[in-house]
């Protein structure tokens, strides 16, 4: 198993620990990874053992609307020729676009969460471009499943993830021609952030991972020019558990950085379509990362 297969049937299985999931549909799920009978029970028993406990009433929504959601702007489909193919997104044109972001989705693929983000970040006036990485497949909507949506990705090598982004940033140079252009990533696209500040990204100017997995003994040198703000929940130790990594090596490369972890958050704190959703680490995230890109992005 790969470390991203890894990360997400982790992820599945700490579902079912924390009540999400029922026992069968997470075995369903670890099976749609390859994973055996007995090597699924071994790990949700195994995440079960080192789960912190959840202290009652620490998320949920305030009845407001997501933030940003107020001004968010229409998304529309696109396509762009990529390094295997075409490639599928959704485009979110800002008034006056200050500058470019590309968002990378959850392991659930290219969802209307997702664009509504791309919309969200046009409306505050950054052009959005939100790729769906599993373009290949034939995009997220080719599959019914989210699930089996979910085990293409694991299944996918990350090279392809890094190129599929590569060609995301020159179509979003194309389209905000001159302008500075940021990431942002969500859960396993925050891992894939990383990811792609360690292959080596010198177009970034800011970077933004939403509580993703950092990859083993990172070195971002290559990236020079990219101002990293990392986003944690405090609840979601499993991630969380790397935030120092990331820092030092951050540090050692020399990059702009901000370790940010919210307090009685969980991951995926930022998707109001999730059960994990805390509006006030939301709100307080979104207000961050306008900020860095204010300040990064100018």
């Amino acid at each position: 198993m790969t470390p991203l297969q890894q990360y997400v049937a982790e992820e599945i299985a700490t579902d079912h620990v924390d009540g999400l999931l029922t026992r069968r549909e997470a075995l369903r799920r670890l099976a749609l990874l390859g994973l055996g009978g007995g090597a699924a029970a071994a790990l949700i028993a195994a995440c079960g053992g080192r789960q912190t406990p959840r202290p009652s009433g620490s998320s949920g929504t305030s009845g407001a609307a997501p933030p940003g959601m107020d001004k968010a702007l229409p998304t529309e489909p696109i396509s762009w020729p990529g390094p295997r193919g075409q490639l599928l997104g959704a485009w979110a044109q800002a008034h006056n676009a200050r500058r470019g972001v590309l968002v990378v989705h959850e392991n659930k693929g290219l969802n209307d969460w997702v664009r509504s983000v791309a919309g969200r970040f046009a409306g505050a006036g950054y052009s959005a471009l939100a790729i769906d990485l599993l373009s290949e497949e034939g995009g997220t909507g080719h599959f019914a499943d989210p699930a089996q949506a979910t085990a293409a990705l694991s299944a996918a090598k990350p090279d392809r993830f890094i190129a599929d982004l590569n060609s995301g940033i020159n179509e979003l140079q194309m389209r905000v021609p001159g302008r500075k252009i940021a990431v942002v990533g969500f859960c396993f696209g925050g891992g894939l952030v990383w990811q792609l500040l360690a292959s080596g990204a010198p177009e970034l100017s800011a970077a933004v991972p939403f509580y993703g997995p950092l990859p083993d003994n990172p070195d971002f040198a290559g990236s020079d020019r990219a101002a990293v703000l990392a986003l944690y929940g405090a609840l979601d130790t499993r991630v969380t558990r790397s935030a120092a990594a990331a820092k030092a090596a951050l540090e050692r490369a020399g990059l702009v950085n901000d370790i940010v972890i919210e307090p009685n958050a969980d991951h995926a704190f930022f998707n109001d379509t999730g059960p994990r959703y805390n509006a006030a680490a939301a709100d307080d995230a979104w207000g961050r990362v306008l900020e860095w890109f204010g300040r990064y992005l100018a």
